[in-house]
C-alpha cells in the first residue's frame, strides 16, 4: 500500500494512494472518535514509553507528555545518540522517533479506516517529508527512523514542495501560461518553510526555498500561555505537569479560533482566566511578520499590486498553524486577494506526498538543495582556515538521480583537516553566514607515513610540498543526504563519511 506521510511536530497525517484519489487516513482516538491524525507525542507509563493516543491517555492519568520532539531533530550537532528527556529520564532521540513511527505503523494496521485493507504482510510504502531547510543529520535520522519502524521509503520530499503538488492537483486552473509560479507558505507546528515553485502542467520546479527552523504553532501556544500566566501573576506556581497541560489547552484554544472569536477562556493551574483575542494577536503579530521577512527573497519585494501583475498565481497557505485567522489576515493586508488557504491546511503536505508516491499521477519534481554545503580547509601551514563552498543552496535536485561533485589536486600539507558545514547563505566575503551547522570533521593523512597513526589530532599540520594526487567526491542522494569520500588515487586509500549521519 502506497502512502504519503507527513511526520509533523504536533500531528502526523497520512494520505492514501487510491486510484487517482488521495484521501486522508482516519484513526480512532481514545474516545472512540475518528480523527485525521496521530498525535506526535510521547509519554512514560509504568516505566515504558508510549506514543500517540496512548501517550495522551497516560497524560490524562498524570504523566507528563512530551510534544514537539520532532523539533529536536532540527538542532545543530544531533547524532543517533542525541538524547531528550521524557518524564525525568534520558532517552535517545532516534529511539523516540522510531518508537513513534512504529506506533504509527501499528495504528495503520489495527486502528485506522484502512486497517481492513492491510494484511500483516502488506508492505507500507511511503513518500515522507522534511522541512525544506532540513540539514543532512535531520534527513538521515528521519529516514533511518522510518526504516527501523518497518516502512519502505519510496522517497523524501521537502514539505512545501509536496504541498505544491497538492495545490496544482486541487486547483489546476489557478496556474496558466501567464501565471506559472506559486509560493507555498508552510507554517507548521514547529517550522516555517516557503518555496517558489514554477509549474508547467504536471512538472514542478522549485526555484528557491527559505525557512525559519524554529517558528511555528508551538511559538504561538507559548505566547498565549504567557498571556494567561500574566493574568494570574505570581499567585499561581505551576508544576511541570501543569505547564504542559496549559500548553495543551492553549493549542486547542488556538486551533478553535474563528474570525469572530473575541475572548479565550483558559485555566492556569486551577485559576480560570480570560485572554482577549486582540491581545493575543498583538503579541503574535511579530511571529507572522518574521515569516514575511523570511518570505521576502522569494517575492523580490512585491507588494499586493505588484503581485497581481506578476507571474505568481498566488501564495498558498498550508500547515496547521496557517489556520490561525491572524495569519491569513496579515498576509492579505500585504498581498491582497492572491492569498489562498488550503481547504485542508494540515493535510496538504500528506496529500502531496501521496501524489508523489503514485507513479501513475504523472507529477514530476525538480527541487533545490535549499542549504549550501562547504568545507573549511587548513591554510598557511594550519595557521588559517580557508572556506571552500562546494554546493550552492540553489543546486538542482531530482528524485531520480544523485548529484555528484569531484575535486582533484595535489596537497602541500601533511594532513587535511576537513571541517564540513551546511549554511543558509554566503556573505560578501565568501564566508558562510546565517544558520551555519557543523556536520563533521574528517582528518585525512596526505603523508602516507601517518596512515598508521591512531591519534592524528596530536600531529601538527605542516607544509611538506607536493603530495599524492587526491580526489574528493561529494554525493548528494535523492533524499538530500551528503556523503564525502576522500581518496589517495595512487595508493587506493579512501576515507568515506556520511555527513551528519
Amino acid at each position: 500500500m502506497k502512502l504519503g506521510i507527513d511526520f509533523g511536530t504536533t500531528r502526523t497525517i497520512v494520505a492514501l494512494v487510491d486510484r487517482g484519489n488521495y484521501p486522508v487516513v482516519s484513526f480512532t482516538d481514545a474516545n472512540g472518535d475518528p480523527v485525521d491524525h496521530l498525535p506526535s507525542v510521547v509519554a512514560r507509563r509504568d516505566g515504558d514509553l508510549v506514543y500517540g493516543f496512548e501517550a495522551e491517555r497516560a497524560a490524562a492519568n498524570g504523566a507528563t507528555p512530551i510534544r514537539s520532539f520532532k523539533r529536536a531533530l532540527a538542532s545543530s550537532g544531533i547524532v543517533g545518540q542525541t538524547a531528550i528527556e521524557v518524564d525525568g529520564e534520558s532517552v535517545g532521540l532516534l529511539e523516540v522517533v522510531t518508537g513513534f513511527l512504529t506506533t504509527l505503523a501499528d495504528e495503520l494496521r489495527t486502528n485506522s479506516n484502512i486497517a481492513g485493507l492491510l494484511g500483516d504482510d502488506e508492505p507500507l510504502e511511503a513518500v515522507v517529508a522534511v522541512p525544506a531547510h532540513a540539514h543532512s543529520a535531520q534527513r538521515f535520522l528521519t529516514l533511518e527512523a522510518f526504516r527501523r519502524a518497518g516502512f519502505h521509503v519510496l522517497g523524501m520530499l521537502n514539505e512545501p514542495s509536496a504541498a505544491g503538488f497538492e495545490f496544482t492537483h486541487r486547483q489546476p486552473r489557478s496556474v496558466n501560461s501567464r501565471r506559472t509560479r506559486v509560493v507555498v507558505y508552510d507554517l507548521g507546528g514547529g517550522t516555517f518553510d516557503a518555496s517558489l515553485v514554477r509549474v508547467d502542467d504536471l512538472s514542478h520546479e522549485v526555484v528557491s526555498s527559505v525557512g525559519v527552523n524554529r517558528l511555528g504553532g508551538d511559538d504561538f501556544d507559548e505566547e498565549l500561555a504567557a498571556l494567561a500566566r500574566d493574568e494570574v501573576g505570581s499567585r499561581v506556581e505551576l508544576t511541570a505537569r501543569e505547564r504542559a497541560s496549559l500548553l495543551d489547552e492553549c493549542r486547542v484554544a488556538k486551533e478553535n479560533l474563528s474570525p469572530q472569536t473575541r475572548r479565550i477562556a483558559l485555566e492556569v493551574g486551577h485559576a480560570p482566566v480570560v485572554v482577549e483575542v486582540a491581545d493575543f494577536y498583538e503579541r503574535t503579530t511579530p511571529l507572522v511578520e518574521q515569516s514575511l521577512d523570511a518570505l521576502e527573497p522569494l517575492l523580490g519585494g512585491l507588494d499586493g499590486e505588484q503581485l497581481e501583475a506578476a507571474e505568481v498565481a498566488g501564495i498558498y497557505l498550508v500547515g496547521g498553524a496557517s489556520s490561525l485567522p491572524l495569519v491569513a489576515r496579515v498576509l492579505r493586508e500585504r498581498f491582497g486577494r492572491r492569498v489562498h488557504r488550503s481547504p485542508h491546511p494540515a493535510a496538504s503536505t500528506a496529500i502531496g506526498l501521496a501524489i508523489a508516491a503514485d507513479e501513475d499521477s504523472g507529477f514530476h519534481l525538480t527541487d533545490r538543495l535549499s542549504r549550501g554545503f562547504g568545507v573549511f580547509r587548513e591554510w598557511d601551514s594550519g595557521a588559517r582556515l580557508a572556506f571552500d563552498p562546494i554546493l550552492d543552496r540553489d543546486q538542482r535536485m531530482s528524485p531520480d538521480e544523485d548529484v555528484v561533485v569531484t575535486r582533484r589536486y595535489r596537497p602541500v600539507h601533511n594532513l587535511g583537516v576537513f571541517r564540513f558545514v551546511e549554511y543558509s547563505a554566503l556573505g560578501s566575503s565568501g564566508q558562510p553566514t546565517g544558520d551555519v551547522l557543523p556536520l563533521a570533521e574528517v582528518v585525512f593523512p596526505f603523508d602516507r607515513s601517518l596512515r598508521n597513526v591512531e591519534d592524528l589530532a596530536s600531529v601538527a599540520v605542516e607544509r611538506i610540498g607536493d603530495g599524492p594526487e587526491i580526489e574528493e567526491t561529494y554525493v548528494v542522494d535523492r533524499h538530500g543526504i551528503v556523503t564525502a569520500a576522500i581518496t589517495d588515487i595512487e595508493a587506493g586509500f579512501t576515507l568515506t563519511s556520511r555527513l551528519g549521519g
